[in-house]
């Protein structure tokens, strides 16, 4: 089925289909958030039958892919009627004018019931709709293997080493302290955060070759020396690890937990450690996932595609969302059910948000990214110092950001 879907999206790209009769979105989503927007949809269809005629649509990309397909596909007068993802992705679609903005779809009173901390608002117009805020970093324990969690680094840190173990005696590690994705930066943000530093300030300048990110750098390298995780550690092998056994730690977000669950993980979530030289707390990036209109929505389908987006991201859903997923609503009234505070997955996620920061929405994060990511690669395996990887960082950051204002 996909394949029809992905030959229709280039070929509206292009032009050549008649729109008036679908709603399209195209998402990055976790394969647990596709099963519940499925239902939503069908749900959705089951109460607005004056919309029966209408081919409501979900196609798939992979996160690196979606951006550019939605830019190239937009910028030619094409592709979805919404798109959905974190909210950092809009800064550059709305500078790029690929975007309608909200106020232009739904009324007022519909945006209103919205955390405004969680509404992507640039200009003063909001470009996208939130059905949850997190997409979190947070600590995740196996409790057959850990006791308990501690609150520092330093006890933590002895707890990895601790942990980490040659089982068979053949003198190969068969269990890890702690295992993580090596390669993204979005690994690194909570450590800078908690060393003091953040990636950029209030004018978007980056903030990168500061004593806060080779702290930051330093404590990573650190364990990396201390072979409390394996040498080599990507996304998949990490999860792998710990939904095997092999890991007593793993970092990840609500997008991982139910998994971990469904392997048979006994799992306890916390806060990642306060940073014991410093004695502040990691700030994982947190945000917004929206839902956002192309502003070449094909007029015919306003009035569907406006009442998908207030089901897509209504109360219900929302609710539906946060217990499935254990994610923190956007809408204000789903924030005060009862589940928040009784349930233990919920009340340990939302402790972590708290110590969050929000990720910039601004298009200059894209540049941001771009520039951590190769310094903290060579960080990790041990072709730059943390001291020449943050200089490295910055000038990199300030020079793609000064060719994307020319």
């Amino acid at each position: 089925m996909l394949a029809p879907l992905l030959l229709a999206a280039l070929l509206s790209a292009c032009g050549h289909v008649d729109r008036s009769g679908q709603v399209i979105v195209w998402e990055q989503m976790d394969p647990q958030e596709q099963t519940l927007f499925d239902k939503h949809v069908e749900q959705f269809r089951q109460q607005h039958p004056e919309f029966a005629e209408f081919d409501i649509q979900r196609v798939h990309y992979r996160t690196e892919d979606l951006q550019t397909q939605f830019q190239t596909a937009a910028l030619a007068y094409g592709g979805p009627s919404m798109v959905y993802g974190p909210a950092d992705k809009i800064g550059p679609y709305q500078i790029m004018g690929l975007l309608m903005p909200i106020e232009d779809l739904l009324p007022a009173g519909e945006i209103a019931r919205f955390d405004p901390g969680a509404l992507p608002i640039l200009d003063g117009k909001t470009w996208g709709l939130p059905d949850q805020v997190g997409n979190h970093l947070t600590l995740v324990a196996n409790k057959a293997l850990v006791d308990s969690i501690p609150v520092n680094t330093d006890d933590w840190v002895a707890q990895l080493r601790d942990t980490t173990r040659d089982l068979d005696g053949d003198g190969k590690t068969d269990q890890f302290g702690l295992v993580f994705n090596l390669l993204e930066p979005f690994w690194l943000v909570p450590w800078l955060g908690g060393y003091g530093g953040w990636v950029m300030d209030d004018r978007a300048v980056p903030t990168l070759g500061t004593q806060a990110m080779v702290g930051a750098l330093g404590f990573m390298q650190n364990l990396r020396r201390l072979d409390v995780m394996p040498r080599e550690c990507d996304y998949p092998l990490a999860d792998t690890m710990f939904k095997t056994g092999q890991a007593a730690y793993i970092i990840n977000g609500p997008w991982s937990w139910n998994g971990y669950r469904e392997a048979g993980i006994e799992i306890e979530l916390a806060p990642m450690p306060m940073v014991s030289a410093t004695g502040l707390w990691p700030t994982p990036m947190t945000s917004a996932k929206c839902y956002s209109i192309n502003a070449y929505l094909d007029p015919a389908t306003k009035e569907c595609t406006a009442a998908l987006l207030a089901w897509l991201t209504g109360y219900e859903a929302q609710v539906d969302l946060a217990r499935k997923l254990s994610v923190l609503p956007s809408d204000l009234e789903a924030r005060k059910l009862p589940d928040f505070e009784t349930d233990a997955t919920m009340r340990a996620s939302n402790a972590q948000i708290a110590k969050g920061r929000l990720m910039p929405i601004v298009p200059e994060m894209r540049a941001i990214w771009d520039s951590m990511r190769p310094g903290y690669q060579n960080v990790m395996n041990g072709e730059m110092t943390p001291q020449e990887a943050a200089q490295f960082m910055q000038k990199r950051a300030v020079d793609m950001i000064a060719r994307m204002r020319e």
